[in-house]
């Protein structure tokens, strides 16, 4: 466990809430779905969010570059996942699939990060910034996907000196063997807390009291 919580310095990062990724229909749902529905996703997701939500938690959007015609065509250096993207044309801005799942929608008050273009949420955008303005300290990473996104936002919080934690059943990936990496072998070398959505809950509530 990682102890209790301030509420007032802890933020709750959702990663990519895209449709793509986690809505039947969704252009990488069909990719992300047997590990997402082996950790109940969709579920320890409302859970995380709704949680934190109650207890007066931060919750923080960071969401990936929506697709748009001319993206990456012309960079030196594109890397696979955004080639990718330029095949698929994942999270594209204007579609169903570029939008939020609808169980997952900021709420007043709640900030949207610049999107990202990578797979770090704080290169190249104003995470880091707001977390600063609203004097965040510790950082909880739940979303899409365990290996790339979250674990590589999640590493350059630490860098920043943020306390990172991160959610083992509130994240998905491709296949279960990026799963033991994200949580078994590489989350431990960065990560100051893994747990389960029920023991984040837990801390939360803790914290709340």
């Amino acid at each position: 466990m990682s102890g209790t919580y301030d509420l007032r310095r802890t933020a709750v990062l959702l990663v990519d809430p895209y449709n793509d990724f986690l809505s039947e229909g969704g252009k990488i749902w069909p990719r992300v779905e047997p590990v997402a529905q082996e950790v109940g996703l969709l579920g320890n997701l409302r859970c995380v969010v709704g949680s934190a939500r109650e207890v007066g938690a931060r919750v923080v959007f960071v969401p990936h570059r929506r697709w748009e015609p001319g993206d990456y065509e012309t960079w030196d250096h594109p890397n696979p996942t955004q080639r990718s993207i330029m095949e698929r044309h994942s999270f594209a801005r204007g579609t169903w699939g570029g939008e939020f799942h609808p169980d997952f929608q900021p709420q007043p008050g709640e900030v949207v990060i610049h999107e990202h273009w990578a797979q770090s949420g704080f290169a190249n955008t104003d995470l880091d910034f707001q977390l600063k303005q609203h004097g965040i300290s510790h950082v909880v990473l739940v979303g899409l996907l365990a290996n790339t996104c979250i674990e590589s936002t999640a590493r350059f919080a630490m860098e920043l000196g943020y306390h990172v934690t991160l959610v083992r059943d509130a994240t998905a990936a491709f296949q279960p063997e990026m799963m033991h990496a994200a949580h078994e072998l590489n989350g431990p070398t960065f990560a100051h807390a893994i747990l389960t959505t029920a023991e984040l809950v837990a801390a939360l509530r803790e914290g709340a009291a």
